[in-house]
């Protein structure tokens, strides 16, 4: 496990090509930027474009522009999650053969209506409703007829028996600069991928990591809970754990995090606006680029 404080640091920024990059971004590819130039390290960019639906190549192009207008550089060459799908395909089969998918065939109403009917109050996750495990119980000659006929179904991963396999796990966090215990079971059995999208954002941002050779992640705080799972999938499928420092988030005039409907922070619209790249590293906390 690396804590971060290597001499050489090596971090990331890896946005979706599904809108353009707002203050928010700039914050966040600022602040893992300046992380790795602190300590001579290096900094990669990385396109999460595992949604093919609503990735749009006019916004990488964007996202490439507003980052090197912003000042930034980064190591080359640039990831893109689209062109790994055989990475991801082949952790899926590590975790398979180790016994942890299995396949779901539920709907999000079927899964609605499965908590309905049990009469209790649905555990929520972090991600919502925690799965039920309707399909946990299917035997193999169900899953294989359901699969042979043609039913769609995701993976899921047996989070239980997962937990079992590794035991009790921890990650470094550097902003409250303690061991985080890695608590995995509050999301229930995530997704790892479904027919249509052949990964999910926890497996190939954890896979991803481990490639790029990355031992600090910097992210929003929004994104901390996402590392209990990340932290099992790195010891489930043997990588390397790097640091974390999830850092505050850039707020709106209502106090809402900023999103990409927020066009008028938008690096884009800011530039078109003629603010300067050094008027939006003020503008997002950062003064020493």
């Amino acid at each position: 496990m690396s804590d971060g404080t290597s001499t050489s640091p090596v971090t990331r920024f890896a946005p979706s090509p599904t809108g353009y990059l707002h203050l928010g971004h700039a914050f966040a590819a600022l602040f893992a930027f300046q992380a790795a130039q602190r300590k001579d390290g290096r900094f990669f960019l990385r396109i999460e474009d595992i949604d093919r639906g609503r990735c749009r190549t006019e916004f990488e192009d964007a996202i490439l522009e507003d980052l090197a207008w912003l000042g930034l550089s980064w190591a080359k060459p640039v990831r893109r999650q689209s062109e790994h799908f055989d990475d991801y395909a082949k952790a899926l089969d590590t975790l398979d053969q180790q016994g942890l998918l299995y396949p779901c065939f539920c709907t999000r109403k079927d899964i609605r209506d499965e908590i309905v009917q049990s009469g209790q109050a649905p555990h929520v996750g972090p991600e919502g409703p925690v799965y039920p495990g309707t399909c946990r119980a299917l035997s193999m000659n169900e899953r294989e007829q359901r699969i042979g006929q043609g039913d769609s179904y995701a993976l899921r991963l047996d989070m239980a028996k997962a937990c079992d396999h590794t035991g009790a796990l921890t990650w470094m966090d550097q902003k409250q600069n303690k061991p985080i215990p890695a608590t995995p079971e509050i999301f229930g059995d995530v997704i790892l991928a479904r027919k249509d999208t052949p990964t999910s954002y926890h497996l190939a941002c954890t896979l991803d990591d481990h490639l790029q050779g990355i031992t600090l992640v910097t992210r929003g705080e929004d994104l901390l809970t996402a590392t209990h799972v990340h932290r099992l999938l790195q010891s489930l499928l043997g990588l390397d754990t790097p640091a974390y420092h999830h850092h505050g988030l850039i707020t709106g005039e209502t106090g809402e995090r900023l999103s990409k409907r927020d066009q008028a922070q938008t690096l884009r619209s800011l530039r078109e606006a003629g603010t300067s790249p050094e008027d939006v590293q003020k503008l997002a906390g950062f003064e020493d680029i």
